[in-house]
C-alpha cells in the first residue's frame, strides 16, 4: 500500500495501518531523539538537572507552549496527562451539598468519573446535558447545555473536542454564556493542541487542560493545565509536595506547586518546544497548513467510508477537526475491533455507544496517514458487515 511521504518521519511498526493517532498521538523520530538527549544530560548529572536547572528550564518550555496555545506563561503549569489537570481542578474546589455540576452525555468517561468522585464526596448534583449524536448544528449543542443552567450551576466540565464522536464543541459559544453569568467552566481540551488553533486568552475559560503527547506529537506523559490568575491560590496538583511551604516569593505558588510533584522524568515536558517546532516545519505552511492538512484528508476519508459502507454522515464537516466518526450496524464493538487488528492488521478504534448508533467508528488523520488507507478499511469493513 502506498505509504506517505512522512511515514519515516514516525518510528510506527510498517505492518499496520495506524489509524488511531488520536487514542495515545505517535512521537516523531526527531522528537525522541532530543528527548533521549536530555534524558542523557539528566543522569550525567542528576543533582544540576533536577536540583539547578529544572526551574529554568521549565520556563523556557512553558514560554514557547504558551505563544502556541496562546496564554501567559503564569497561567500555564505542566502535567502529564488532561485527566491529571481535571482531577486537580475538580479536587481543589471547595463544592458544597446543592451545588450543580454540569456536563454532558459524551464526557469522557475518565473525566466523569472524575466528576462523580468530588460530587460523591461533596453531595453536589451532577446534571446531564443531552447531545444527540448525529447532530445537525453547533447550535443544538449551545442550546443542549444552556437549557440545564441554574441558579446552582457552579461549574460546566466540558470536551472541546470529544472522544468518542470526535465533535468540536462550540465552547467559545457556551464559555461566554458562562461567563456572563459568573459560572466557573473546566474545559478538557485533550485532542485540541495541535488539532485545531487555540487562544487561550480570548477563549476565556476558566480552566482549560490540554495534552501535548496527542496531536502536537510530543512524548507521552506532556500536558499543560491553565488557570486564570484570579483563580491559582485555589488550585493545587494532586500530588501536594515540597512547592506548598516553599519560602520563596520569586516563583508563584502556582508554579511551585505544580513543577515539582517529586523525583520524575520532565523530559516530556521539556520536548514539547521541539515538538512545536519540529511539526511546524514539515509543511511550508508550518503548523496552519498542518492543521489544514489533517483536517481534510480525515473530512476525505470520512465521505470515502460513507459512500463504502453507504452511511450518512453524522454532522456537518465544520465540526470536526483531525478525527471522524461514522455510525455503525449494532454488533460486539470489541470483537470487530479484535477482527481488524488481527486479522487486517488495522488499528482504528470501534467505540461502543450508549444509544443508538450503538458502535462508533473512528478514524484519526496525521501527516503520515493516506487516504487508500481509509479506503482498504472501508472495503474491509463492507465485507465484514
Amino acid at each position: 500500500m502506498h505509504r506517505s511521504p512522512f511515514w519515516e518521519a514516525w518510528t510506527l511498526d510498517p505492518e499496520v495501518i495506524f489509524l488511531n493517532h488520536g487514542s495515545f498521538g505517535a512521537c516523531p523520530r526527531e522528537v525522541l531523539a532530543y528527548q533521549q538527549h536530555l534524558r542523557q544530560q539528566l543522569e550525567r548529572q542528576p543533582l544540576r538537572f533536577l536540583g539547578r536547572e529544572i526551574e529554568a528550564r521549565l520556563d523556557e518550555a512553558r514560554s514557547v507552549l504558551a505563544t502556541f496555545v496562546g496564554a501567559d506563561p503564569t497561567d500555564l503549569a505542566f502535567v502529564p496527562n488532561a485527566t491529571t489537570g481535571v482531577n486537580a481542578v475538580l479536587r481543589s474546589l471547595d463544592l458544597q451539598a446543592g451545588d450543580e455540576l454540569l456536563t454532558t452525555n459524551q464526557e469522557y468517561n475518565a473525566c466523569r468519573n472524575a466528576l462523580n468522585y468530588v460530587a460523591e464526596r461533596s453531595g453536589a448534583t451532577i446534571v446531564i446535558a443531552d447531545i444527540p449524536f448525529p447532530v445537525p448544528s453547533p447550535d443544538t449543542i449551545v442550546q443542549a447545555v444552556c437549557s440545564k443552567l441554574s441558579d446552582q450551576t457552579r461549574l460546566v466540565l466540558l470536551d472541546h473536542v470529544v472522544s468518542q464522536t470526535a465533535l468540536i464543541l462550540p465552547i467559545a459559544e457556551i464559555i461566554a454564556m458562562l461567563n456572563s453569568q459568573g459560572i466557573e467552566s473546566l474545559i478538557d481540551g485533550a485532542h485540541a493542541p495541535g488539532m485545531i488553533p487555540l487562544d487561550l486568552r480570548s477563549l476565556g475559560a476558566t480552566y482549560y487542560t490540554g495534552n501535548c503527547h496527542k496531536w502536537l506529537c510530543a512524548p507521552k506523559g506532556a500536558a499543560f493545565l491553565y488557570v486564570q490568575a484570579e483563580r491559582q491560590p485555589h488550585i493545587h496538583p494532586t500530588t501536594i509536595s515540597h512547592g506548598r511551604n516553599d519560602p520563596r516569593t520569586t516563583r508563584s505558588r502556582f508554579h511551585l506547586e505544580f513543577d515539582w510533584m517529586g523525583t520524575g522524568d520532565p523530559t516530556a515536558y521539556l520536548s514539547v518546544p521541539k515538538a512545536i517546532e519540529y511539526l511546524g516545519s514539515l509543511l511550508p505552511t508550518g503548523w496552519t497548513g498542518l492543521m489544514e492538512h489533517n483536517h481534510h484528508l480525515a473530512i476525505t476519508a470520512r465521505q470515502s467510508l460513507s459512500q463504502i459502507l453507504e452511511i450518512a454522515t453524522p454532522c456537518p464537516d465544520e465540526m470536526l477537526g483531525s478525527m471522524a466518526t461514522l455510525p455503525l450496524p449494532d454488533g460486539d464493538a470489541q470483537k470487530l475491533y479484535q477482527h481488524l487488528w488481527q486479522d487486517f492488521n488495522l488499528e482504528v478504534p470501534i467505540i461502543p455507544f450508549p444509544a443508538a448508533p450503538q458502535r462508533l467508528i473512528r478514524i484519526s488523520a496525521q501527516l503520515y496517514n493516506t487516504l487508500p488507507e481509509y479506503e482498504f478499511l472501508g472495503k474491509t469493513l463492507r465485507s465484514i458487515l
